[in-house]
């Protein structure tokens, strides 16, 4: 693995110029590029001065305390807010520009009241897919998250680990180049953390950016690749997850990994 820690030069570095909207294969989202981003609301400074890029398809980690900033990092790099000043940039590209291309999926999702096929289907027919692609391509996203048996199923009597899967299956026949998930096996069973965690393991073997959020330090030393860990709004580190786990270098990621509450 090629380094990713954050230099200073690189810090430093002015955001690229935006270019035209990607369009086809023979553009790619990747780098993000991340550069002195801040929030500000209601006059207190949730991110401040977050900059880091993301490069090869790994499984990217967000760790932290609750209040760190993780979930904000994650929607201000999908475009879904607009920060107070930095920029964020998707291989050159503006968020909005690749929202074809970036999914997220969210720690509640929101399904509608509709079948479980019904749900995957919806998406592709926004994407403006014919109706015989949108039943093969929303099928096939079923089959790879194991939820066929459960295709007529009305969504709402899901479990919370079904609805999960179902929330990635979504995402994922979408064929987004970044996936974005927030903390996806929050207050599931060990049993749905693990069928999460083997489709998110699956979804970056075909080759799909995977960037989650999780204060779940088991889960991150399992499927994580690299982690960036946050405290107070700050990025304190960003290494390969090995390296980041064996021998943290700010005494904030040593106490967190000691399970240690951080102040």
């Amino acid at each position: 693995m090629s380094p990713i820690g954050t230099t200073a030069e690189a810090r430093a570095a002015p955001a690229p110029e935006p270019a035209e909207a990607p369009s086809g294969a023979d553009s790619t989202l990747l780098p993000l590029q991340v550069r002195g981003l801040v929030y500000e609301r209601n006059g207190r400074r949730l991110l401040d001065g977050v900059s880091f890029d993301l490069g090869a398809p790994h499984i990217a980690v967000i760790m932290g305390p609750n209040g760190a900033g993780k979930t904000l990092l994650l929607r201000l790099c999908h475009g879904l807010l607009t920060p107070s000043a930095g920029s964020v940039s998707w291989g050159g590209h503006r968020p909005c520009q690749c929202l074809q291309r970036v999914t997220m999926v969210f720690q509640k999702p929101l399904l509608l009241r509709r079948s479980v096929l019904a749900n995957v289907a919806f998406g592709l027919k926004v994407k403006g897919l014919p109706m015989a692609r949108r039943r093969s391509r929303a099928w096939q996203a079923l089959e790879a998250t194991s939820l066929t048996h459960l295709a007529t199923r009305p969504a709402r009597l899901l479990s919370g680990g079904e609805r999960q899967r179902l929330a990635i299956a979504r995402a994922w026949a979408l064929e987004p180049e970044i996936l974005l998930l927030d903390e996806p096996t929050a207050n599931l069973d060990p049993p749905a953390t693990l069928a999460v965690e083997k489709l998110v393991r699956a979804i970056r073997a075909a080759g799909t950016k995977v960037v989650m959020t999780t204060h779940d330090l088991t889960q991150a030393r399992r499927i994580g690749e690299e982690v960036l860990f946050m405290n107070q709004g700050r990025l304190l580190e960003h290494r390969p997850a090995e390296e980041f786990f064996d021998a943290p270098r700010t005494g904030q990621a040593a106490a967190f990994l000691q399970g240690k509450l951080l102040l």
